[in-house]
């Protein structure tokens, strides 16, 4: 298929549409001064010269409804009396549409029959009949109307009106509406060609950018001008480049921070089964690099665990999330139950504080597992002797549940990072613990999913942290 195939089957461009529909408008209503205006004219110049025949027409008739007969000197006669004016020519004819007078001489009709069918028609059917047309830039219009005494029709009265002057009015008027319309015309094709080329201009302008960032440069943004509907869509557009280049940013630093964290376990393994095959070593040294291993597989296995549960929690639709609600004091005490063996061996006291008939918008396994990551983090984290504080109780904005450990406390630097993927304020110490960085995104995602929010403060008074965890109100709390 030819490369230029594509643009073929678009056919026209916006750019094209936009000039083609504005000369057409434009055509339409140029179409329509140049004919209703004279069509308008037209109908106005008909309606006064039938006025003015029709008045003439009862004038002569009645004239010459006195008549004993309509002759040659009769005929004559009254139509001196009466001196037509604004007429072309008279003609007057007997009840057979024979003329007895003509108002032009020169014509020498008189004795012939007059073939008008204005006449027939106006001495067949005894009225008025009126014809006018708009011919060789003239207006041409006759009328004849019977003359009648007694019921009787003496004879046939019709005129003639050759007006030129107001047909060269009129084809000036033409004239200069078409010069206009030409103008007009040359001007709007001008414009429509700049205009459509502004607005497609500003269009290419945010093609440029849809194409830069779908070929993956998130951080391109689109520079369109004015205070229309396209700038208020090239601002949508960089908002929706902002949250796309945040997220690819995200994403590479999890896949960076998780290669990482995969890769120190994986070498210390790999370390130490290379020791084990290259060397002789006692038994006892065997066995301490197998627990090593061990420990290294137990961490490989916590942070694959971690981040199955992350990947679950981010992907699960929001239709398939489970909103309870569900009585939190029972989960906290099951958590807090769970993790007194890992207390006792820290030395750590675990101190509950609830109030009963407090419920969550979740359902129980994601109550359990915020709540045991909170408080999993704050025994792990703490001194020997230290004390960790769980609280539940209801607000005017929810319910909230409070986890407090006298440990060393979080430095203020790394407050607003203590969320992110991976992220460890003490690594070395983090390692030691266990720690994978990923239980509290764990718990960030599950939280806010669920329409609460969470945050961490230093705790007052004396070092350590305090997470608080709000839940909006539930029906029945």
């Amino acid at each position: 298929m030819p490369a230029d195939a594509p643009a073929r089957r678009r056919g026209l461009g916006l750019r094209s549409k936009l000039a083609l529909s504005n000369i057409l408008l434009v055509a339409i209503v140029l179409l329509f001064l140049n004919t209703y205006p004279l069509f308008s004219s037209q109908e106005l110049i008909f309606r006064t010269k039938q006025t003015s025949l029709q008045t003439q027409l009862s004038l002569f008739t009645s004239g010459l409804s006195g008549l004993e007969a309509v002759t040659p000197d009769g005929a004559s006669q009254v139509m001196e009396q009466l001196s037509p004016r604004n007429l072309t020519q008279v003609v007057i004819t007997d009840p057979q549409g024979v003329v007895v007078y003509d108002s032009d001489r020169s014509a020498d009709t008189v004795g012939a029959p007059w073939d008008w069918p204005e006449l027939s028609q106006a001495l067949t059917r005894k009225e008025d009949v009126f014809h006018s047309a708009f011919r060789a830039g003239a207006f041409q219009s006759r009328a004849a109307a019977p003359v009648t005494a007694g019921g009787q029709v003496l004879g046939g009265v019709c005129l003639f009106d050759y007006d030129a002057d107001q047909g060269q009015l009129l084809l000036g008027v033409q004239q200069n509406l078409l010069r206009v319309s030409v103008v007009v015309s040359v001007l709007a094709v001008a414009v429509s060609l700049l205009l459509s080329k502004a607005i497609t201009r500003r269009i290419d302008q945010l093609l440029q950018a849809i194409r830069s960032v779908r070929e993956g440069e998130y951080s391109h943004r689109a520079q369109v001008s004015g205070h229309d509907e396209l700038r208020q869509l090239a601002d949508a557009f960089n908002q929706m480049a902002d949250r796309l280049e945040t997220t690819e940013e995200s994403r590479r630093r999890f896949v960076s921070d998780a290669s990482h964290e995969l890769k120190t376990p994986l070498a210390s393994i790999r370390l130490l089964t290379d020791s084990l095959l290259q060397s002789e070593v006692d038994p006892d040294t065997a066995r301490e690099f197998i627990g090593d291993i061990d420990q290294e597989a137990g961490r490989l296995t916590r942070i694959t665990e971690k981040l199955l549960t992350l990947t679950r929690v981010d992907a699960r639709p929001a239709e398939a999330l489970d909103f309870g609600p569900t009585e939190m004091a029972p989960v906290l005490r099951r958590a807090a139950h769970m993790l007194e063996p890992l207390a006792a061996q820290s030395e750590v006291a675990i101190a509950l504080e609830l109030e009963d008939g407090r419920l969550a918008p979740c359902g129980e396994d994601d109550l359990y597992q915020i709540a045991f990551n909170l408080m999993e983090n704050a025994v792990k984290y703490n001194l020997p002797g230290g004390r960790v504080e769980v609280t539940l109780a209801g607000t005017e904005s929810g319910t909230v549940l409070r986890v407090e450990d006298t440990g060393v406390g979080v430095p203020q630097e790394d407050l607003s990072r203590i969320f992110d993927r991976f992220y460890r304020v003490d690594k070395a110490r983090s390692r030691a613990a266990g720690g994978t960085g990923l239980g509290l995104s764990i718990v960030q995602s599950t939280v806010r999913r669920h329409g609460g929010t969470v945050s961490v403060r230093p705790r007052e008074p004396g070092p350590g942290s305090c997470f608080v965890v709000t839940f909006p109100p539930v029906e029945g709390t």
